[in-house]
């Protein structure tokens, strides 16, 4: 019996796979989530909540890395086998993702709100942050530039999770307009433009590659029909890279509403007294667009998960934690706009939409508790959904491909 436990721990490590980023996603959601809830912001039960969902979930990030560095230590093939397949090396894109969430609220709540380590403290989080920029550059063209280069796909295989490297950079801008804020209220407005300027970039290539393969994959859904099996889960992810675009926007708006007009006097750069509110005008224009658009995905998953309900069960595998991300920026989207135009309908949408994903994150963790306890979260499929197109074949390789499944 002791050796089964064994095994069953070495079974553990060698199957985690990087989609397990997702749970720092979803949690990060959450915490961001009653950092802004219209009803009750700023009480003692809120930001407790707020800092009670921040601690797991960095303890969550603590253990989910050490998880992720043994596999590749105790079995360092399976670096190249995990990069080089399909849908698991598009997972990668979930580790700076989830670092994002953890530094959204040390940059707002632990920093800002409490001053926490004052200017170092922001600081290093800052640097934290310039890191996450090099992942999420590095995530977006390294593993796009595999898709076109070694990996095969076809358009009856696509899914949404194609979104995961290119909306490193969509959350990364949005992470970047909260500290761009912070520093423009630590005074060092030359840090905050450069931050901002940066994010904006990011933003205009994340959001521009995502709406491409959103055109795709609705091509997809009209010729081939909408995925099935644990791949419905991922029909959501469009929400992601749509809301998360549009706090973004108005993140930004927010920063040159404030920082515009630059006076330098006579002789020095003179801006119109409009300039900021214009751009700032623009930019929740653009916000609101982009909330149609999640709204219309949101329709389309929650459409796509009752037709899969009723003709079969999905199993409970670690894909059920990419449904809280996505669902929770929706939320924090539809909040946002409801502050920005002081509307009831907003606020009351997406506070309901805000405790839906909460429950959601409630049932998604109970079961995952459940499934660790007794073993079944990390046992291998019986069929393998996307065949691995590997030259190298090991029972490492064997291993993998039992354990794949189409996310």
């Amino acid at each position: 019996m002791g050796n089964t436990r064994t095994q069953s721990l070495r079974d553990s490590i060698r199957n985690f796979v990087p989609a397990w980023f997702t749970a720092i996603m979803g949690t990060g959601a959450i915490s961001l989530l009653f950092h802004i809830f219209p009803y009750g912001t700023g009480s003692k039960a809120f930001i407790a909540w707020t800092l009670v969902f921040f601690f797991l979930n960095l303890t969550l990030f603590i253990v989910i890395s050490v998880m992720t560095a043994a596999r590749y230590i105790i079995y360092p093939k399976m670096w190249a086998l995990m990069i080089n397949h399909p849908s698991q090396s598009l997972f990668v894109g979930t580790c700076p993702i989830g670092m994002c969430s953890l530094l959204s609220i040390a940059v707002s709540v632990v920093s800002d709100k409490y001053n926490f380590g004052g200017a170092p403290f922001l600081y290093a989080m800052w640097a934290c942050w310039w890191l996450v920029v090099a992942m999420s550059v590095l995530c977006c063209w390294g593993i796009v530039h595999l898709m076109q280069k070694s990996q095969k796909y076809s358009l009856q295989n696509m899914t949404t999770i194609w979104l995961l490297p290119v909306v490193t950079l969509v959350v990364g801008s949005s992470t970047g307009g909260l500290f761009a804020q912070a520093l423009k209220n630590s005074s060092h407005a030359s840090h905050a433009l450069v931050t901002q300027v940066v994010s904006l970039f990011m933003l205009t290539i994340g959001l521009c590659l995502a709406s491409t393969l959103l055109g795709v994959y609705i091509q997809r859904l009209i010729i081939v029909g909408m995925p099935h099996g644990l791949s419905v889960l991922s029909v959501f992810i469009p929400l992601g890279a749509t809301g998360q675009a549009g706090y973004s926007f108005i993140l930004a708006g927010e920063f040159f509403q404030d920082l515009l007009p630059l006076e330098y006097g006579d002789s020095g750069l003179l801006t119109d007294p409009s300039t900021g509110r214009t751009i700032n005008t623009i930019f929740v224009c653009i916000a609101f667009a982009l909330w149609a658009l999640a709204s219309m995905w949101m329709m389309f998953g929650v459409l796509a998960i009752l037709d899969e309900l009723r003709t079969t069960r999905i199993p409970f595998k670690v894909n059920y934690w990419g449904l809280i991300f996505p669902n929770g920026v929706y939320a924090n989207l539809t909040i946002i706009l409801g502050n920005t135009f002081d509307s009831p309908f907003f606020r009351v949408w997406g506070s309901i939409y805000a405790v839906i994903t909460l429950l959601l994150w409630c049932f998604v963790a109970t079961k995952t508790i459940q499934s660790v306890y007794n073993g079944t979260m990390f046992e291998i499929p019986k069929e393998e959904e996307i065949s691995l197109q590997l030259p190298v074949v090991s029972p490492q390789t064997s291993m993998i491909s039992q354990t794949s499944t189409r996310y």
